[in-house]
């Protein structure tokens, strides 16, 4: 077993250093929130006073634009679950138990997963660990009876600071050295190392400063039963260095806090055009704002008179150029101009069809980098419970880039056509529910209300109507 020195556990690996500005930067633009409402992101104006400077972080709206970029990779990938097909495992009495409850923690294996691609589609990339807990059950049996099983880990790439590959005689990559910060409270850190051999768990107090001659404590030491570490990585993009991905908001994040600080600029020149400066001597009483009455003496000099110093709007519309300017680049970055709908400009068909490819190629990318990530991870699954993982996962090749919102007015429609067929009419309410709602726990539950109400919400009467001689029309 290995004892490792407190200079081995707080080093960072170099490429780690590199980029671990940008995964904050782009993870406080993918949240907003705080960091924008606190004036983080807002460039502030030479000689400008504090009092005016918070009015401005105040005033200042966000349009998040990469949330939204996110979030509708995420829809689209999601739409169509994968087709998994787990070989020789269906039969594995906790294949059932992992799928509902795969982190220990109440989320369902495709809830993880998709958590694990909206992280690495804001840092690059994302961890996880397949573990399994340590027991003292000695035959399967009472593994089962306990549910022992495996379970997943998800690490953004700050808490992963340390990892070291090794290249084998066939060419391909072995993961030798893996250091997790699993948790900093109070600048105590809990650091986790994984070797092929043992897995380590140290206390290290003081953890963030850099000259601490605090020693670390070894808290745990288990052996690595099955030999390597468990480790998997779901890139977003892959990039010219191991285990650092390329993130969807590389470049939309700086466009995102440019476009932050010119609403700035256009609100504040509403607030100043509504609110113009009066320029006034001492000795005149006035005021400015709607109804106000300036009473000045009939002999005073003309240059000493009140006089209003309100800025041109002129300047809004070049503003508001340049904001449609930056919005229109984001959606060319990340082809979703015909799907965000924020463009102006009326694409041509080839156009249009072109930015469907363009997004049908990255999504199906994203889609292939997924499958991958998710074979290896029944592969560990497998491993951990002393088999091979046969099966295997599919992911869509092309994706539906439809106008849902089309889509949505179509079923809406088809609803009030009048169709006398409850089934007809369920059918409908569950595709406007998938819709419009992006959770499959939750699509599930509406799914149930759906089939279980003996008449779906605003259905019509399967009561037809009547003529004047008590019979049934048409």
């Amino acid at each position: 077993m290995a004892d490792y020195s407190r200079e081995f556990l707080v080093a960072k690996h170099g490429d780690y250093d590199d980029s671990l500005k940008n995964w904050n930067f782009h993870y406080r633009s993918f949240v907003g929130g705080d960091d924008f409402s606190n004036g983080y992101f807002l460039n502030r104006y030479i000689l400008e006073g504090d009092d005016e400077y918070i009015k401005r972080v105040d005033f200042t709206p966000l349009d998040n634009h990469c949330r939204n970029v996110v979030q509708i990779y995420s829809s689209f990938l999601f739409r169509v679950p994968p087709t998994r097909d787990y070989g020789s495992m269906s039969g594995d009495p906790q294949l059932e138990s992992f799928l509902k409850d795969a982190d220990l923690d109440g989320r369902s294996f495709h809830n993880v997963i998709k958590d694990m691609q909206l992280h690495a589609s804001v840092y690059g990339s994302c961890w996880a660990i397949i573990d399994k807990p340590a027991t003292v059950a000695k035959t399967r049996a009472e593994e089962l009876q306990q549910d022992i099983r495996p379970y997943i880990s998800i690490y953004t790439p700050e808490n992963v600071t340390n990892w070291e590959y090794q290249r084998l005689p066939n060419g391909r990559y072995f993961l030798t050295s893996l250091t997790i910060v699993e948790d900093i409270n109070e600048d105590r850190a809990i650091i986790k190392v994984w070797t092929p051999e043992d897995i380590t768990t140290y206390r290290v107090n003081q953890y963030m400063k850099d000259y601490s001659t605090s020693k670390p404590v070894k808290i745990d030491e288990q052996p690595n039963a099955i030999g390597e570490i468990p480790a998997v990585i779901l890139y977003n993009q892959k990039s010219q260095r191991r285990a650092i991905g390329i993130s969807d908001l590389s470049d939309v994040a700086e466009l995102q806090q440019s476009i932050y600080n010119d609403y700035s600029e256009i609100e504040q020149l509403i607030r100043l055009s509504n609110h113009p400066s009066l320029v006034k001597t001492p000795n005149v009483e006035a005021s400015a704002g709607a109804g106000s009455i300036i009473e000045m003496p009939e002999d005073m000099d003309a240059n000493l008179k009140p006089y209003i110093i309100q800025p041109s709007s002129q300047s809004l519309d070049s503003i508001m150029k340049v904001v449609n300017m930056k919005v229109n680049a984001i959606d060319r970055i990340t082809h979703m101009g015909s799907v965000r709908g924020t463009e102006k400009t009326v694409n041509s068909g080839i156009a249009l069809q072109t930015e469907f490819q363009l997004l049908n190629a990255r999504l199906s990318e994203k889609a292939d980098l997924l499958e991958n990530a998710e074979e290896t991870i029944w592969s560990l699954f497998a491993k951990w419970q002393n088999k091979a993982f046969d099966g295997e996962i599919d992911y869509p090749d092309t994706f539906d880039l439809r106008d849902y919102a089309a889509d949505l007015q179509f079923l809406q429609i088809a609803k009030a056509s009048g169709v006398k067929s409850e089934t007809f009419i369920k059918e409908i309410d569950k595709q406007i529910a998938r819709a419009v709602v992006d959770d499959d726990e939750a699509i599930n539950s509406i799914n149930n209300e759906i089939d279980s109400s003996t008449t779906a919400i605003g259905q019509f009467s399967t009561t037809l109507p009547t003529d004047d001689n008590g019979e049934e029309d048409g």
